[in-house]
């Protein structure tokens, strides 16, 4: 196993938090809390920096609210500051850890995402179908509550595997026993923030554990993970029932999650499978209608930031062409005709 070692000094430098903060504020537009960081952000930056290097750092508490995603998401936020050390610890783990996960690991990676997942589901099930001649089945499982279940001693003990660099475990313990959610009790703390940047590389650490064990000890072959969401698929049903309870026991036995009961399906690839936003089918694929509601929602969003001059144009054109991207997978072209359409009406409307 390779281990990681003498990282904290180069992510603590000056030059790498300065990075960091350029990083962060991409996209973020003219908040307040982040405009008052700026105006003493020399200070501020060098004041953090002599905080991590005598490890006197302390996370900061967050701001709670909701949103409608369009399920509602409890998220938590945290300060300017404690979120330039994440985008710290993000540029210092991330290209680490990236090159151990499996590659059909999809969720917040480099040149991976949603559209990837669907293409690789696809792909499985033309080879396990033997090119669309034999009926296949796929087993579609999540985690009940994951972000709000990842148990703090496992994931702790998880980065000890291979961060061989105490001053750095010392940060991430900080950062990670700075929320705790109410699954927690006197003896388990549990739980990583919606919200914070490191949640997402914490959640594929603690995950690979998962990915490992399906692919090298229990050597599925047709396996794919977004997150807590994950697809298998096989020819034969049998199996996949089987395969059920060795999951369950796994992640209940050494990462303490549960398998949504509710959420757990066996189904015919022909009958449709609904998979990160899309319902693949063997001839077509449609994208889900809270998929396109949320995308219609984001982009009007962002077309109010531009309007109020808290965003450049070329930020909201990327991310419509982004949209219209993911949409080209799909059988979406009315959708996307529309939603172009609203866009160059909304953005060139005057009034």
């Amino acid at each position: 196993m390779r281990v990681f070692i003498n990282l904290f000094n180069s992510l603590i430098q000056p030059e790498h938090l300065f990075y960091s903060w350029e990083e962060f504020k991409r996209d973020k537009g003219l908040k307040e809390d982040i405009l008052l960081f700026e105006k003493n952000l020399e200070s501020e930056i060098f004041k953090l920096y002599r905080e991590l290097k005598t490890e006197t750092y302390k996370h900061s508490g967050y701001e709670s609210f909701y949103i409608s995603d369009p399920k509602l998401r409890h998220i938590h936020k945290a300060t300017v500051k404690d979120r330039v050390v994440h985008h710290a610890i993000m540029h210092t783990l991330y290209p680490l850890y990236d090159k151990t996960f499996i590659d059909n690991s999809f969720s917040c990676r480099v040149g991976k995402g949603t559209h990837k997942g669907v293409l690789a589901l696809k792909n499985m099930i033309i080879k396990a179908s033997k090119n669309n001649t034999r009926m296949v089945y796929i087993l579609k499982c999540d985690v009940e509550k994951f972000f709000d279940s990842v148990h703090h001693i496992i994931l702790i003990e998880i980065l000890r595997q291979r961060i061989k660099d105490e001053k750095l475990m010392g940060l991430l313990i900080e950062v990670i026993e700075s929320f705790v959610s109410d699954r927690s009790t006197l003896f388990d703390r549990v739980g990583l923030p919606i919200g914070n940047l490191t949640s997402q590389l914490f959640a594929n650490i603690y995950m690979d554990k998962f990915d490992q064990y399906m692919k090298h000890e229990l050597k599925v072959k047709y396996y794919a993970r977004y997150t807590d969401d994950f697809v298998i698929v096989s020819e034969d049903k049998e199996y996949l029932d089987h395969l059920k309870l060795d999951i369950s026991r796994f992640l209940n036995e050494s990462l303490r999650l549960i398998i949504h009961p509710k959420k757990i399906t066996i189904r015919k690839y022909t009958h449709g499978i609904d998979f990160l936003g899309h319902v693949s089918f063997p001839h077509h694929t449609l994208i889900r209608k809270r998929t396109l509601k949320r995308a219609t929602r984001r982009i009007n969003e962002k077309i109010i930031l531009y309007k109020t001059g808290s965003l450049e144009k070329e930020k909201l054109e990327a991310t419509l062409n982004s949209y219209l991207g993911v949409l080209s997978h799909a059988n979406a072209y009315r959708f996307g005709e529309d939603l172009k359409n609203d866009y160059f009406l909304s953005v060139n409307n005057t009034n």
